[in-house]
């Protein structure tokens, strides 16, 4: 059960990755055509600035799950990999559990902060966008992020040892 959990808030990740992007490439679209109208016809366009600061917001977080789900976060495991495996699983579960409770207090303060910013109807200074278009895929994202930690956590045993079970299969 969690397994099929864990695999499909990985396909959610991936989902999530090809978002952001999108949202990477309507940002160097849009930057290339302010420079386009500032340069070449001397009018230079005032929303983009906001427009492109406001998009870095839920991309930066578009990736945490993906990331966590490839394993491609950076590690320092130099020490890890000199304790016994016992200690080392130790290690690796105790990082998790790190993860998943720095991904619960995020996941929470982005969600209160998407459901205030929908109440109050608060929008960019410029462009008028209200600001729950950003929070709701920040918490949607570190949703994710925290949930796939926690199946991670919870399955790491099994995941470990399906991994020694298929390495020794001839």
């Amino acid at each position: 059960m969690l397994q099929t959990l864990s695999k499909i808030l990985e396909q959610i990740a991936k989902l999530l990755l090809y978002c952001g992007g999108t949202v990477v490439l309507i940002q160097a679209i849009w930057i290339s055509y302010g420079v386009f109208v500032r340069y070449a016809l001397n009018s230079p366009d005032g929303m983009v600035t906001e427009a492109t600061a406001l998009m870095l917001v839920p991309v930066a977080f578009f990736g945490l799950a993906y990331a966590l789900s490839q394993d491609a976060y950076p590690k320092v495991t130099m020490l890890r990999d000199r304790l016994p495996v016992r200690a080392q699983a130790i290690v690796d579960r105790l990082n998790l559990l790190i993860m998943v409770l720095t991904g619960l207090f995020f996941s929470f303060a982005a969600s209160e902060a998407a459901i205030r910013s929908f109440h109050s109807g608060a929008a960019s200074e410029i462009l008028l966008w209200p600001r729950f278009y950003f929070w709701v895929p920040v918490a949607l994202s570190l949703s994710v992020f925290t949930l796939l930690a926690l199946a991670r956590l919870l399955t790491y045993g099994q995941l470990t040892n399906d991994s020694s079970t298929t390495q020794e299969a001839p």
